[in-house]
């Protein structure tokens, strides 16, 4: 085929480090914690490992706010607790991907330190200043977070450029000293033996703020180009970058199999498709399944050949899949077993996020339990408006980023195995049922089936580079699709939702066929799906 790469065969591992474990009892997840628990993803079958940001930071944004690009931030150890879990990791075939932030810095970075001190000092060109007067800020750009992205600094008359926190100026990409600052912090990473980088906002870093374009501005291909030829091209890495407003247009150029940027981009088209339209996140409606299959296979179908996908339900900003499209209630097993099915089935990389393969689910705490600044502003926001107490809470039950933050359940001891001390964020009280040591002895559990559906995709090279075409489009119960390499053929059928749909396998599928994974352990019906089953079959 020519286009084999290791980064298209594997399935990524997402780690939240504050909440995966803690090595010494301050509640919150550290380094040594995470390579403690390397044999338990070694086990699952995982080849690379994505840590949300451990750089040196002042935590005003979970770490996206970078002081030092070239030291970890003491809450989660050291450079040399870094230098020693690559390595580790490496041991068992497993790479480290970091989650890097270049469109902006902290402003605690000795960069922007130097940078307010004078029109005139060398770092006064690494961010992006506007003169003006107090009161009056040069546009009406708006910051991600609120508020206006422009910061008023007297002593030097001038405005500088936040998209997010005020403690987030943005980096001046148009300089290239700037840009030569950032290859070489890359490289130096790639000499230490990092597996690639995950690159936050990245389509941001070629805004024309004065036109008050954002996204995709005019000379991001240039920068994007130039950092691919300046970095990545060096090794042989997985680089994905996170962009909000990609369509399969962009992604096409940002992930060209000529590897002139990088290799993937997260996209984020199906995960808005349960709030309303032109409204945000928060604003909630039912899933229209017929969306699901049509936006999920508009990016197998037109990225294919051209363009690599990659593959999620969960990250640290999302809720748990089970409590969103599946049903943590009666079915939570088999389905999440048949979300696993349906996405792992696709072409593309899967990203596993931690606790996804326990079946995790949401959490409904009391507003005081909740850490995260994005839903308490909201809370704050809306009982302000004269929202009504319960309807933001179903919201935040819903939508709020804490679902996918609460500690990693580990066993059944005090606080889930997570920490000795005291959680930075409350455990899921249902720690007890749903845990690691429950479903590594337990045949039938989440996690055996996630290992065996990533054992699958080493076996099987129709999973990772076969052709995917969508079966009845116009089903309102059935997500069923197949993939076709050469001879062999994958059909994957999933039941959506919770009720029994009759169904018959079509003629062409009727022969010689073999089941390769159900999430029904007790044989299949040649003429019914059960509810929220999943089937993957191997033809020919």
């Amino acid at each position: 085929m020519g286009n084999e790469k290791w980064w298209k065969e594997i399935v990524v591992y997402q780690i939240y480090p504050r909440s995966f474990q803690d090595s010494n009892g301050d509640g919150i997840g550290d380094l040594k914690g995470i390579f403690s628990r390397l044999d338990y993803l070694k086990d699952l079958g995982i080849g690379a490992i994505w840590l949300s940001p451990v750089c040196k930071s002042p935590q005003d944004d979970n770490g996206y706010d970078i002081s030092d690009y070239q030291d970890i931030d003491p809450m989660f150890g050291s450079l040399e607790d870094m230098e020693l879990l690559i390595q580790e990791a490496g041991k068992r075939d497993i790479r480290i991907i970091m989650d890097l932030v270049l469109n902006h810095s902290s402003d605690e970075h000795p960069w922007f330190k130097e940078a307010r001190k004078s029109k005139d000092n060398p770092y006064h060109d690494y961010y992006v200043w506007r003169d003006g007067v107090e009161g009056t800020p040069p546009n009406d750009l708006g910051s991600t977070f609120g508020g206006s992205a422009w910061e008023w600094v007297p002593e030097l008359g001038q405005y500088y450029l936040h998209l997010f926190s005020v403690k987030q100026p943005d980096l001046n990409w148009e300089n290239p000293k700037v840009r030569q600052e950032i290859y070489d912090m890359i490289q130096w990473w790639m000499d230490k033996g990092v597996g690639g980088f995950r690159l936050d906002v990245i389509d941001l870093i070629g805004k024309e703020p004065d036109l008050k374009i954002t996204g995709n501005g005019p000379n991001l291909r240039k920068y994007m180009r130039e950092l691919s030829k300046e970095t990545f091209q060096k090794g042989d890495l997985l680089t994905v970058g996170e962009t909000w407003g990609a369509t399969p247009e962009s992604a096409k150029l940002y992930s060209n199999p000529d590897g002139s940027e990088l290799s993937m981009v997260f996209q984020f088209e199906h995960i808005s498709l349960d709030e309303q339209q032109g409204k945000g996140k928060w604003d909630l409606q039912p899933l229209d399944l017929l969306q699901l299959k049509k936006v999920l296979s508009k990016w197998q179908t037109e990225l294919k050949g051209e363009a690599w996908n990659s593959l999620f339900w969960n990250n640290h900003d999302l809720p748990r899949i089970v409590s969103r499209w599946g049903n943590d209630g009666e079915y939570r097993v088999e389905s999440a077993k048949m979300l696993a099915t349906l996405l792992h089935g696709m072409q593309g990389t899967p990203y596993v996020y931690q606790g996804e393969e326990l079946g995790m689910t949401n959490v409904r705490y009391d507003i005081e339990e909740y850490r995260d600044i994005e839903l308490l502003n909201l809370y704050k926001e809306r009982i302000g408006q004269g929202y009504s107490k319960e309807d933001v809470m179903e919201s935040i039950y819903a939508k709020g980023r804490d679902n996918a933050r609460t500690p990693m359940q580990w066993d059944t001891s005090e606080n889930a195995g997570f920490t000795e001390g005291k959680p930075w964020i409350l455990v899921n009280p249902n720690y007890t049922e749903i845990n690691a040591e429950e479903s590594m002895n337990n045949p039938n559990s989440i996690y055996q089936y996630y290992k065996t559906l990533i054992q699958l995709r080493k076996e099987h090279e129709v999973i990772i580079y076969g052709d995917y075409e969508l079966l009845y489009p116009e089903d309102t119960n059935l997500f069923a699709y197949t993939r076709t390499l050469g001879g062999t053929k994958l059909l994957v059928l999933c039941n959506f939702y919770g009720k029994i749909v009759p169904f018959q396998i079509p003629r062409e599928f009727a022969g010689d066929k073999r089941l390769l994974i159900s999430n029904y352990s007790d044989g299949v019906s040649e003429n019914a799906l059960r509810p929220y089953e999943a089937r993957m079959y191997l033809l020919g």
